[in-house]
């Protein structure tokens, strides 16, 4: 009876994944295989309150308030769109600063990780894609955090 039970459970499985349903055993990736080279998936952080005002590796003030954003390889100032992938929240930050540390694969500030909405659990496993500079993308809101 139970190898029975068993294997209607393998079958409905393999119907809903033909009917691309996912399930648990084949999660969807965040990232396409077109993609590959321009996304990433790893953890995001946020910077604490203690680094408001101080100055990024780009040289401008970090503003906590502004859509920016540490990576440790990306070019500065350039673009890029994290999207949480528990809840689908997505934000375009510009790469203003080097970090983070840890392992990590970027920190936000307090205003990129509220708009995730990871602002309380503190990290979040996030996919990361590069921005074309040719894209004309406003979610990257970067006022009062312009060099001084």
């Amino acid at each position: 009876m139970i190898g029975k039970t068993l294997k209607s459970s393998f079958f409905a499985l393999g119907i809903l994944g033909l009917m691309g349903v996912a399930t648990e055993l084949e999660p969807a990736t965040p990232c396409a295989k077109t993609e590959r080279d321009s996304c990433s998936v790893g953890v995001a952080s946020w910077y604490g309150p203690g680094f408001h005002g101080k100055r990024t590796a780009n040289g401008e003030k970090f503003n906590k308030n502004a859509m920016t954003a540490a990576h440790n390889t990306l070019p500065l100032d350039s673009k890029v769109r994290v999207v949480n992938i528990a809840t689908g929240k997505e934000v375009t930050v510009r790469i203003n600063d080097r970090g983070p540390r840890y392992g990590r694969s970027i920190d936000l500030s307090e205003a990129a990780a509220r708009a995730l909405g990871m602002h309380h659990k503190g990290l979040a496993r996030v996919a990361i894609h590069k921005v074309d500079d040719n894209d004309d993308d406003d979610r990257a809101d970067n006022d009062g955090g312009g060099k001084s």
